[in-house]
């Protein structure tokens, strides 16, 4: 099921220009387009062999709009590595600072490489040190397990003109499209990241920092025109999770112990948000899965909202999940079955350009600069179907 996932994703991301076309057609069709075709989608892929559904529908009854705040932010300096809890996160039109600015890439043949590939990837801790006396404005300092051998190394946090001349520029593959410009990173002391990222990956690979030259967000129903930036995100610069949600999740795993493979131990474990990769949790509607509905909301330190305070933030897409949340954030361990199993029986269906494959927390773009704090109001301006 593991390698169907991650088939049905990557041939997604192969047919963004087939995508491109019929989404236009779709949106000419008025504002219900997109029911329509969340209809269509749930009796097309959100059913099982024996006709029972699939996908669990929210009720917007239950959501209570006005009380939701942020409990947690959470950035990924490096694809697939840990990421760091902070309470405060500035963001432009790429996401938060600094979010997944870099990725591991194989040296021969430049692709991304993820915990998908390598689960130990997520025990590699990356952390952002600022120093504005320096002219790189910091540094980005990379540490491994004690027990990997692997020592550990800092390159510049933004490294200067004269830097990158001497970095070898690279054309980066992620998804199939080989769009995304890079630069392989140096260190001035001791040895390079290429070599103690190869010995502890135990293949061949580069630490790059994503290039100058724009990467676009691949379109979606209701946007088929997007044009928003990103870095090394897998689509979007922004995923949106609320703890209603995970919460939801687990008890459905408590239900289903010792069946599907799913272990007794999960009787009592908990299913950790990181598992899911987010950048903002949320937390007080009351109601899993609310974030399916919020199609646009600010974040604003009070709870009165007003107009025009803070930028706007769109949800355009449900999140569509593959194996990487089995892979346990802690231990580097890839659970067999959780949660992706329960994603795959509860959460499909949900998502009309990928029906077959399941959805958990929803990706959205930033319209302007901001800065988001842990205790923020979340101040929803529509609703609908995300």
């Amino acid at each position: 099921m593991e390698h169907m996932a991650e088939l049905a994703t990557n041939l997604e991301h192969g047919f963004t220009t087939f995508q491109t076309l019929w989404i236009s057609t779709v949106c000419l069709l008025a504002p219900f387009a997109y029911l329509v075709l969340s209809q269509i989608s749930k009796s097309v892929g959100g059913r099982s062999d024996k006709g029972e559904a699939e996908s669990d529908t929210p009720d917007h009854s239950k959501f209570d709009t006005s009380n939701i705040r942020v409990t947690k932010i959470l950035i990924h300096p490096i694809k697939s590595c840990k990421g760091t809890s902070v309470s405060e996160a500035k963001y432009t039109l790429h996401g938060l600072d600094n979010d997944r600015r870099w990725s591991i890439i194989r040296a021969d043949n430049n692709a991304v490489v993820t915990a998908r590939d390598v689960a130990k990837m997520v025990l590699i801790v990356p952390r952002i040190i600022p120093d504005p006396s320096s002219p790189d404005g910091g540094r980005l300092e990379v540490s491994f397990p004690k027990e990997s051998g692997c020592e550990a190394f800092s390159v510049p946090l933004n490294p200067t003109e004269e830097e990158l001349q001497g970095w070898q520029n690279v054309d980066i593959s992620l998804w199939g499209k080989n769009d995304i410009e890079g630069y392989v990173c140096q260190t001035n002391t001791g040895r390079s990241p290429s070599e103690i990222l190869s010995q502890y990956m135990g293949l061949s690979v580069h630490l790059a920092v994503k290039g100058p030259r724009p990467r676009t967000c691949p379109p979606t129903v209701r946007f088929p025109d997007l044009d928003a930036p990103s870095y090394f995100q897998d689509s979007y610069p922004l995923l949106v999770v609320s703890e209603e949600s995970v919460a939801a999740v687990e008890k459905l795993i408590q239900g289903m112990v010792g069946m599907q493979g799913i272990e007794e131990k999960w009787s009592s474990d908990t299913l950790q948000v990181e598992r899911f990769r987010p950048n903002i949790v949320i937390k007080g509607a009351g109601a899993p899965f609310f974030e399916d509905t919020m199609t646009e909301f600010t974040i604003h330190p009070h709870h009165e909202s007003v107009d025009g305070a803070s930028s706007i933030i769109q949800l355009v897409r449900k999140c569509t999940r593959c194996v990487l949340p089995n892979v346990h954030p802690e231990t580097g361990i890839r659970d067999k079955a959780v949660p992706l199993k329960i994603l795959m029986k509860h959460r499909r269906g949900l998502d009309p350009g990928r029906p077959r494959l399941p959805c958990m927390g929803c990706n959205g773009v930033f319209t302007a600069n901001g800065v988001v704090k842990v205790g923020d109001w979340i101040h929803v301006r529509k609703t609908g179907f995300v």
